[in-house]
């Protein structure tokens, strides 16, 4: 798969994203896509639409009816920039 990608693997051209591409970045990172988690990919992508902004993960925790302990459980460390990485959306603010 030949995407462009920034220096960090997130996509260069939103437009390249697909659910397969968000399984092949995932892949490279040693992490399998589950029906959970691209379910909050999906709905990160949705809120990202209607408030141009990437969600703050206490705001986007509430959303999706979990906690941020549940996130980082999934995700094991940083389940924002992984959910953005992956979802083909911009770096969040405050992301190191």
């Amino acid at each position: 798969m030949d995407i462009a990608l920034d220096a960090e693997g997130f996509l260069l051209n939103r437009d390249d994203w697909s659910e397969e591409v968000a399984r092949e970045l995932a892949r490279q990172d040693g992490f399998e896509i589950d029906d959970e988690v691209m379910n909050y990919i999906n709905a990160a992508r949705d809120m990202f639409d209607e408030d141009a902004v990437v969600p703050p993960i206490r705001k986007f925790a509430k959303k999706m009816g979990t906690d941020s302990k549940h996130l980082y459980n999934v995700f094991k460390k940083g389940p924002m920039k992984l959910i953005c990485k992956w979802g083909g959306l911009p770096k969040p603010t405050g992301c190191v």
